[in-house]
């Protein structure tokens, strides 16, 4: 399923919601996604996640700006889509690390190369990242208003099941993200802070403690997201070396 559709319909129905320039406005759900929602500026998306995870009232997602709800609206469009329940029992099932690199190899074929090659970088300037989608990727400026969902769970590895997101391109189905993020909570403390329509942000509290554990992070983040090299550090140690530096954690499908 490809990721843009059509979006000015949504794009209107959002404009009507919230009104141009609004202010946070909880306990708003923006049709059809059946979630509560908290809109603010995009300077204070990050603060009002943390307050909001404080509050223990479900997993807070920062979304993005209009285009980005409007593109996790869709995935409720289609009635018959998997629903969170029957993600959350497939991603019980699932026996990582084989089933990423199973679906690394459907994606590529069987014999598909990680570009591991390459100098440790002598700085990672460039190579670590925050919040993501809070901000114009292009600018790097604040977006002028962000919305954050509020998922009926504690649990922020959960979140892909709940919003239907994933079995697009090369960007895993929903079961598998959910699997992947519970690996990575148990061994990083990794959570979710933000979903956009094609990126997600990860926040960890362990970071990986030497060259050789980050290659082989590097290594496992390559098989779930393979853009962020192909189409970034063109190789594997860059990213590690990130994965050292940074608290945070940035995946992007095409």
């Amino acid at each position: 399923m490809m990721r843009r559709g059509v979006l000015g319909a949504m794009l209107g129905a959002v404009a009507v919601w919230f009104g141009r320039g609004a202010a946070a406005r909880p306990a708003v759900s923006a049709a059809p996604i059946p979630y509560p929602l908290v809109t603010v500026p995009g300077s204070q998306a990050l603060a009002t996640w943390e307050r909001l995870r404080r509050e223990g009232k479900g997993w807070p997602v920062v979304i993005g700006d209009d285009e980005a709800l409007a593109m996790i609206g869709e995935n409720f469009a289609d009635e018959a889509g998997q629903s969170p329940e029957a993600a959350l029992a497939a991603a019980a099932k699932i026996i990582l690390p084989g089933a990423l690199e199973k679906h690394f190899a459907q994606e590529y074929g069987a014999d598909a190369e990680v570009p591991e090659a390459g100098d440790w970088p002598a700085t990672t300037e460039g190579l670590v990242s925050g919040l993501s989608v809070a901000s114009d990727i292009l600018t790097g400026k604040p977006f002028e208003r962000v919305h954050i969902l509020l998922l009926p769970t504690s649990d922020g590895s959960e979140a892909p099941a709940y919003l239907r997101w994933g079995g697009w391109n090369a960007c895993p189905p929903a079961a598998l993200h959910v699997a992947v993020l519970r690996s990575w909570k148990q061994r990083y403390g990794a959570e979710l802070v933000g979903l956009s329509g094609d990126v997600i942000d990860l926040r960890v509290t362990k970071r990986p403690a030497t060259r050789a554990e980050a290659m082989a992070l590097a290594r496992e983040q390559y098989f779930y997201c393979s853009d962020i090299v192909d189409q970034g550090t063109t190789s594997l140690p860059p990213l590690a070396a990130g994965l050292m530096d940074s608290d945070w954690w940035f995946f992007w499908w095409d």
